[in-house]
């Protein structure tokens, strides 16, 4: 660490340990049979057109057994993402789990979890993933008039009824779910009723993800393009993002009902990952540690870009075609990149009482700058709005993590508190 206590090169290599990584990996690229409108990976077909073929046989297997060997762990996990990789076809999964099998010469375990619309589940993609153990995200926003607002398909007609039969589906078959909900606008003020939902539709464990982005004006498509910080000088905010008290209270609100009802029975992974930031864990999520590096993106081509937020062409990094994965993962600009999340952040923020839980946040969402000019979270209000709230529940389930009892202990005491 140099003098003005920024990470290093040498110093990232001097810490690592066993290479551990995981790829959002694109097998159909950016296609998709909705047209989001906060889809911030439609806009790839800027790249790479809209005739993306699914990754070749021959590339997939070699991916596969690059990937089980890069990872130096006795426990990995491939992340099936997109676009909408459904659309890939089943026989390209049997294909997976028959590479997978194959080329897992050392026994490691060897988890797979595919996120999805849901519109296109059946009865023999459920079958499929009940027996091969997937763990499947569907997207969903909330109820109708949330969902459909956003994510109508490409004839601009709803998806929320296809939605909720996917779910139905997933449930009638047993197989392992969980849900990612986009808080964007429409969601400020329904942040109970949203949680609620999620639980009536057989949701336990839910994850949501705050849309915050930039725009540029449409493109001949008539569709704007989402921009990086870097390049959102002229840019403006997106009418859609969430505000950010609008997020905070958003946060607080599903907490309050959580914390009273549903602790270690309904699971939301920022209220889990907060925990385990007071009970002094590492954040196992790139967004809140406070470096990255270590989650890339695999386009259907080969190309490997340095996060799944950042497929721009200065972030390209590699091509499994041309190189060994391993070598992409572990080469100087990748690592460089990831102490760039905590050398890029601003003083205001490392020295931020709740800095230890948020990482500084993921750098995509860093659009605002602070009066010395660097930069910060754009919903940082928010955030510090749920922390500073949820401490005193926090530190009570800290306590009773060190007197080895369960965290849901929380719940009678937590009802005698006024919020």
């Amino acid at each position: 660490m140099n003098k003005k206590g920024f990470l290093t090169l040498d110093d990232a290599l001097k810490i690592q340990g066993p290479r551990s990584f995981m790829a959002m990996t694109k097998p159909v690229g950016s296609k998709c049979n909705l047209d989001c409108t906060y889809c911030y990976y439609l806009d790839k077909e800027r790249f790479y057109g809209n005739n993306q073929e699914t990754f070749p046989e021959e590339m997939l297997e070699k991916y596969i057994r690059d990937y089980i060997e890069a990872n130096q762990v006795p426990e990995i996990t491939f992340i099936w993402h997109g676009g909408e990789p459904l659309m890939a076809g089943i026989d390209y999964y049997k294909s997976v789990v028959k590479y997978q099998k194959k080329h897992n010469y050392l026994n490691k375990k060897v988890h797979n979890s595919i996120q999805t619309n849901g519109t296109l589940l059946n009865e023999e993609w459920c079958k499929f993933f009940k027996r091969n153990n997937f763990l499947v995200g569907v997207s969903v926003d909330g109820p109708k008039d949330i969902h459909d607002t956003y994510r109508k398909n490409k004839s601009g007609f709803s998806s929320f009824t296809r939605t909720m039969k996917g779910i139905e589906l997933l449930k009638t078959y047993k197989v392992d779910f969980n849900t990612l909900t986009v808080v964007n606008n429409l969601s400020e003020g329904r942040g109970r009723e949203i949680y609620i939902f999620l639980k009536s539709i057989g949701s336990h464990y839910m994850q949501f993800l705050p849309a915050v982005d930039y725009i540029e004006p449409a493109d001949e498509k008539k569709r704007p393009i989402i921009v990086s910080p870097d390049l959102s000088k002229k840019a403006t905010l997106a009418p859609w993002s969430v505000s950010a008290k609008g997020y905070g209270q958003f946060l607080i609100d599903i907490f309050n009902y959580w914390v009273r009802n549903d602790v270690g029975t309904y699971f939301v992974q920022l209220f889990d990952l907060t925990l385990g930031s007071w009970y002094g864990v590492n954040s196992t999520v790139c967004a809140y540690s406070q470096t990255c590096g270590d989650n890339v993106a695999v386009e259907h081509n080969g190309d490997v870009f340095s996060c799944d937020h950042f497929v721009y062409p200065e972030h390209l990094i590699g091509n499994i075609k041309s190189r060994p994965l391993k070598e992409i993962i572990g080469s100087d600009a990748q690592i460089q990149f990831g102490i760039n999340k905590r050398n890029t952040l601003s003083g205001e923020c490392l020295g931020c009482h709740y800095y230890f839980a948020c990482g500084g946040e993921c750098p995509k969402h860093r659009h605002l700058l602070t009066e010395g000019g660097e930069r910060k979270f754009s919903l940082c209000e928010g955030i510090k709005m749920f922390y500073k709230h949820s401490e005193p529940y926090m530190k009570y389930m800290v306590d009773l993590l060190n007197q080895e009892k369960s965290p849901s202990y929380v719940i009678p005491w937590a009802a005698t508190i006024n919020y």
